[in-house]
């Protein structure tokens, strides 16, 4: 990339933290987010939920005309604002731009809908919210930030299944070295809990992951598993030009410093071992570096037989003779978030580079034998330094994403 692209800020929303060092805190000790609760026409399923302050940026008023996508968006929005230590003044707000993944939007305000209209207005559509368009329409997230920031640059979501989150930091990457934006909020959102068709639709597959235990329903690489544990959430980050963020003194987290993104053409669910490959080789030619460069290869690992093993098969095949590559994944801890998982797990891998450990892979007690890879963390936290990270997200229709984010050194 012509222009250094730097990480200054971090919002989020996970099931377990509400901020980046609560999130980053539990996954270093261990810690569920994932619990049991009531999915209408399902009954009790195991879900990853989030629990932050819906009305800490907006008024219940602007709430309650929005959407829960677009209360997760602004909060992790003037999150991330307040954790880059920006001031909006200071910026031409038609230079600011917005850039959220989704996996998909409107599921939610329209099942609610239907259930009210059936339930309890007798098919009367006089009933049916005025609301309802905005709320649906596959922008309306970042569309809701803007209303609430005032920010009247470019701003809009990419659909890229799961896929996502890295999407949006690839998007906003691109647009800031071309120079058509001076500050990007990108990464990725999820609202999936809250709307049953999702479940329905995994549960119809035989990959709706469920156990007595909650926080044992989603076990990605183990021989036990049994499917998806849907999540909700979100991660925006604040990127800048590295000269624009030097000259007002920002912290830095990270550099991107590559990326890539490709399609499999080869199944609408099942991922494809040899494009995976081919996405990652792409991101590292474009970072300039080789397998054994990278401390942590973060996976996707979503709990399901197929994708777990072709992915661990692709990883294998690329970091098979690295000596210095560990490799963890996250929805263990959480579930799938959707849209968000990509954005959600980059940041939970960043504090590395401050505090010298490798969060574990979680709920893997019997290790599926096709999963096997040399420097796999399970469990426990393994401490060394770390300076790079390979973050994979993939998704359905075979959309497949890598970004590499390495430790800012001044004069690299």
């Amino acid at each position: 990339m012509k222009e250094r692209i730097v990480i200054t800020g971090i919002g989020l929303t996970a099931p377990n933290g509400n901020n980046l060092a609560e999130f980053r805190e539990a996954l270093l000790t261990g810690k569920s987010g994932i619990t049991h609760d009531e999915i209408r026409h399902m009954g009790i399923q195991a879900v990853g939920r989030c629990d932050f302050d819906e009305t800490k940026y907006q008024p219940r008023k602007m709430r309650k005309r929005g959407t829960r996508a677009g209360a997760v968006a602004i909060y992790c929005a003037n999150e991330a604002i307040a954790h880059a230590n920006i001031n909006l003044d200071d910026y031409d707000k038609n230079n600011i731009g917005i850039y959220l993944g989704i996996t998909e939007h409107g599921n939610v305000e329209t099942e609610e809908e239907i259930h009210l209209l059936y339930n309890s207005y007798n098919k009367d559509t006089s009933f049916w919210s005025h609301h309802h368009n905005p709320r649906t329409v596959a922008n309306s997230p970042a569309g809701e930030v803007t209303l609430n920031l005032g920010i009247t640059g470019p701003a809009y979501t990419i659909g890229a299944a799961c896929a996502a989150g890295n999407m949006g930091l690839i998007q906003a990457c691109q647009m800031l070295t071309l120079g058509e934006v001076d500050l990007a909020l990108a990464g990725g959102i999820s609202e999936s809990v809250q709307t049953f068709g999702i479940f329905a639709a995994f549960k119809a597959q035989g990959a709706l992951g469920e156990h007595s235990d909650p926080t044992l329903a989603s076990r990605p690489l183990d021989k036990n598993r049994n499917g998806i544990v849907i999540a909700e959430g979100g991660c925006v980050y604040t990127l800048e030009r590295l000269s624009d963020a030097q000259k007002r003194g920002a912290k830095i987290y990270g550099e991107i410093v590559g990326y890539h993104t490709n399609s499999d053409a080869s199944d609408f669910v099942l991922p494809n071992t040899g494009r995976q490959i081919e996405c990652m080789k792409r991101a590292l030619e474009k970072a300039s570096m080789t397998p054994n460069d990278i401390d942590i290869v973060n996976m996707h690992a979503t709990g399901t037989s197929a994708g777990d093993i072709q992915e661990c098969d692709a990883i294998r095949e690329l970091f098979g003779s690295s000596t210095n590559t560990n490799i963890n994944c996250t929805k263990g801890f959480i579930g799938h978030a959707m849209g968000a998982a990509g954005a959600l797990e980059l940041a939970g891998n960043l504090p590395s580079f401050e505090d010298g450990y490798v969060h574990p892979s979680r709920n893997i007690t019997e290790l599926d034998e096709k999963c096997a890879i040399d420097g796999l963390v399970i469990n426990q936290p393994v401490q060394k330094e770390v300076k790079t990270i390979l973050n994979n997200s993939f998704g359905m229709l075979g959309i497949n994403s890598t970004l590499i984010v390495k430790k800012f050194e001044e004069n690299a």
